[in-house]
C-alpha cells in the first residue's frame, strides 16, 4: 500500500497549520489568559476560561489567515516568507480565504454564545484593526507598526471581558502594557530583516531611514515609557510590592537593551533586543499572575 496519500494529506495539514500561524498565536492565547487571570484571580471555572481561549485562538488563527492572503505577493519576495504555503503555490487563494472565513466566524461564535458579546466585539475589533488597517497599511507607511500594535495589545482585554464584562482602568492598563511592549519587538524585527521588508516594498522605519537613528530612537522611548506604565498595576491594586519590584527591574533591563541597540545599531544587538522582548513580557505575565492570585 502506498504511503504518498498519506503522506500529501500530512503535508496539506501542516501548510494550513502554517496559514493559521500557531506559535505566534501562542502568544496571543497566553496574553488572553493573563488578562483573565487578573480579572478573576481565584478563576471562574474551566468551561468559560477554555471558551475565552478557544475562541480567541480561532479569531487570531483566521486572521493570520487572511493576513498571509492579503500579502501573497511581499511574501514571495522575502526570503524569509517566500516558502510560505501560498506564495510557494501549495495552497490556493480560494481555498485559503474559506479557511479564514471559517476559523474567524467558529472564534467570534464561540465567544459571543459562550462567553458575552463584549469578549466577541474586543476580539472583533482585533481581526478588523489587523486585516482592514494595519495589514494595508504596511505598504504605504512605516506607521503602519504603531496601528499593528492596537490588535497585538487587545488580547489581554478580551480575556479581561470574558469576566468582568467591562473594560475598565486595569483592563487598559494591560492594553498599554502590551501596546508599548510591542513597539521595540517589531522595531527589532524590522531592523534585522530591514533588506527582505525593503526587497518587499514596505516603507518601514530601518527602510526608510537606513542610518538606524530614528529607529534606535524609537525603540528608547517607548521602551521607556513602558517602565513607569508596567508598575501602574500595583497603584491600581491589582498586585502587590513583589510585583512592583520585578517589574521594575525586567523593565530597566529592557530599557538597557533597547539603549544599547540605539546606541549601536548593529544586527547583533537588534536580535538580543528582540530575544529580551521575548523573554521580558512572558515573565511580566507570570510575576503579575502570581502576585495576584496570591494577595
Amino acid at each position: 500500500m502506498s504511503d504518498e496519500p498519506v503522506s500529501a494529506n500530512a503535508g496539506r495539514t501542516g501548510d494550513y497549520l502554517t496559514l493559521a500561524k500557531p506559535r505566534l498565536n501562542m502568544l496571543v492565547v497566553a496574553t488572553t489568559l493573563a488578562g483573565y487571570y487578573m480579572a478573576a484571580p481565584h478563576g471562574l471555572g474551566w468551561a468559560l476560561l477554555l471558551h475565552t481561549l478557544v475562541g480567541t485562538a480561532l479569531v487570531a488563527s483566521g486572521a493570520s489567515a487572511f493576513n498571509q492572503l492579503l500579502e501573497i505577493e511581499a511574501d514571495g519576495l522575502m526570503r524569509r516568507t517566500r516558502a510560505r504555503p501560498l506564495p510557494s503555490g501549495r495552497i490556493e487563494p480560494k481555498n485559503a480565504r474559506i479557511f479564514a472565513l471559517i476559523l474567524s466566524i467558529a472564534g467570534l461564535v464561540q465567544l459571543a454564545l459562550a462567553v458575552n458579546l463584549l469578549a466577541a466585539g474586543v476580539a472583533l475589533a482585533t481581526l478588523l484593526t489587523y486585516t482592514v488597517f494595519y495589514t494595508p497599511l504596511k505598504k504605504r507607511t512605516s506607521l503602519a507598526t504603531v496601528v499593528g500594535g492596537v490588535p497585538g495589545a487587545l488580547p489581554p482585554m478580551i480575556g479581561w471581558a470574558a469576566v468582568r464584562n467591562n473594560l475598565s482602568i486595569e483592563a487598559w492598563i494591560l492594553f498599554g502594557i502590551v501596546f508599548l511592549w510591542q513597539m521595540p519587538h517589531f522595531l527589532a524585527i524590522a531592523w534585522m530583516y530591514r533588506e527582505d521588508y525593503k526587497r518587499a516594498g514596505f516603507p518601514l522605519l530601518p527602510v526608510v531611514e537606513p542610518d538606524g537613528g530614528s529607529t534606535g530612537r524609537q525603540a528608547v522611548i517607548y521602551a521607556a515609557a513602558l517602565l513607569p506604565l508596567s508598575l501602574a498595576p500595583t497603584a491600581v491594586a491589582m498586585t502587590g510590592n513583589l510585583y512592583l519590584a520585578g517589574a521594575g527591574v525586567l523593565g530597566l533591563g529592557f530599557l538597557a537593551l533597547a539603549a544599547r541597540f540605539a546606541w549601536l545599531r548593529t544586527t547583533p544587538d537588534a536580535r538580543r533586543l528582540f530575544f529580551g522582548s521575548i523573554v521580558y513580557l512572558p515573565l511580566l505575565w507570570i510575576l503579575m499572575v502570581f502576585n495576584r492570585v496570591t494577595t
